[in-house]
């Protein structure tokens, strides 16, 4: 011990002539600030530790809000909004992520109705991933062997109940042409609520069977927020496949303007923020606000559409842009204001440069049930006509069941022309 308090020991001197500073106490209290503006310092958020330990440390200092956000100091924020070093490869990769992510939207659209829905699907499963794993804790989790599957089989069971009573018979008469598939699919939507609900209650008993004394309360905390999830998550998807079989225009048209705006906002506030919005969101300024709310209302009402003259998508167009740049971005503040109740940054990693899927999707939740809305509302016509019904006969029944109808209809009309009827 005497050894290692000695200022002249080979182990002293190579720490100060590294920059540390010298290892008694009477030197530790006074150079604070100078082991802590080290570049190999925990406290530095640019360099990640080797060792387990100081990795953890460094993750949850990396996720907590800066200290001037939390004075409120607002020249200290706009230092924080026109400083930062790594602002310009931050955008790089921001821009290449979402280059290959337009390009894959693109070819799925060009796919058609079910690519889309699928994609819808698979974002789902990458939502739900990433908030269970929130409320996840290892220690509890490694004495409740299954306990995870049990949230995935709820995550299945609400996906088999909300989109068979949204598909209907869509799905059988678009993928099915062999009988023995057409029929099993058939029945599987005709009984697909007894399914569901014995799916669930096969899971509730599966919870109230797991059940471990001194575990109630983490058990009960995770069923809670696993019933939390299928509500938020399902409740924004099943209005955008809804959007989707109204017609893909009016799924890419909300989900654009949201794109557009977030876009503008970040580039206005790139070049031009000075002006903090929202404490929640440290890094958004009102000259992003403002500059992608123009943006965007401007551009959905000046998109070249078929004809140059004012046409009523235009005026619709303009409705949903202003929506979705001055409302729709307060989803956004909402999931800012959860993650910072949990003290992360992200809710997730699988999209470089932006985080979680949910983090991308948490203004599309708002827009998408807005948008059906709207065009329940405003668009699609309550007054029935040919088009409609041959809509919803071919949608609603099968081939045998329309050939059924095609016969009956012959007879009536042959009876209307012989003066029988």
């Amino acid at each position: 011990m005497e050894k290692d308090l000695n200022q002249n020991s080979p182990r002293i001197r190579k720490l100060r002539d590294n920059g540390y500073p010298p290892n008694t106490p009477t030197s530790r209290m006074n150079n604070n600030n100078q082991r802590d503006n080290h570049p190999n310092s925990p406290r530095d958020y640019n360099h990640t530790p080797s060792s387990p330990t100081a990795r953890l440390r460094w993750r949850n200092r990396s996720n907590e809000i800066p200290a001037e956000v939390k004075r409120g100091n607002a020249s200290n924020v706009r230092n924080l909004l026109l400083g930062d070093k790594n602002k310009y490869r931050s955008m790089w990769i921001r821009t290449c992520s979402s280059l290959w992510m337009l390009g894959g939207v693109f070819f799925i659209i060009y796919m058609g109705h079910l690519y889309i829905w699928a994609m819808v699907v698979g974002i789902q499963i990458f939502m739900a991933k990433e908030l269970f794993f929130l409320l996840r804790r290892a220690h509890e989790e490694r004495r409740l062997p299954g306990f995870r599957l049990l949230n995935w089989h709820f995550f299945f069971t609400a996906m088999l109940f909300v989109y068979g009573r949204i598909l209907q018979q869509q799905l059988v008469n678009t993928v099915s042409s062999d009988r023995f598939i057409y029929k099993l699919v058939s029945g599987l939507i005709k009984y697909q609520m007894v399914i569901c609900y014995f799916l669930y209650i096969a899971g509730f008993m599966w919870f109230i069977l797991t059940l471990k004394k001194k575990m109630y309360k983490y058990q009960f905390g995770q069923y809670a927020w696993t019933h939390m999830i299928l509500i938020v998550v399902f409740t924004q998807s099943s209005f955008t496949v809804a959007n989707i079989f109204e017609g893909i225009f009016w799924f890419l048209l909300p989900a654009a303007l949201i794109a557009m705006n977030d876009v503008a906002a970040y580039f206005f506030g790139f070049y031009f923020g000075k002006t903090p919005l929202i404490k929640l969101s440290p890094k958004k300024t009102w000259e992003g606000f403002i500059g992608a709310s123009v943006a965007t209302t401007i551009s959905a009402f000046l998109s070249p559409w078929k004809e140059i003259s004012i046409l009523p998508v235009q005026w619709h167009a303009f409705s949903l842009g202003l929506f979705a740049s001055v409302i729709a971005p307060f989803g956004g503040f909402f999931a800012s204001g959860f993650k910072r109740a949990f003290k992360i940054k992200d809710f997730g990693d699988s999209i470089p440069g932006h985080g979680g899927f949910t983090d991308r999707m948490d203004c599309q939740m708002v827009m998408a049930i807005f948008a059906y809305i709207y065009i329940q509302s405003f668009i699609v016509h309550q007054d029935y006509s040919v088009e409609m019904i041959l809509d919803h006969i071919s949608r609603s029944l099968g081939h045998e069941e329309q050939k059924m109808l095609y016969a009956k209809l012959g007879d009536i009309l042959r009876h209307k022309l012989q003066g029988g009827f």
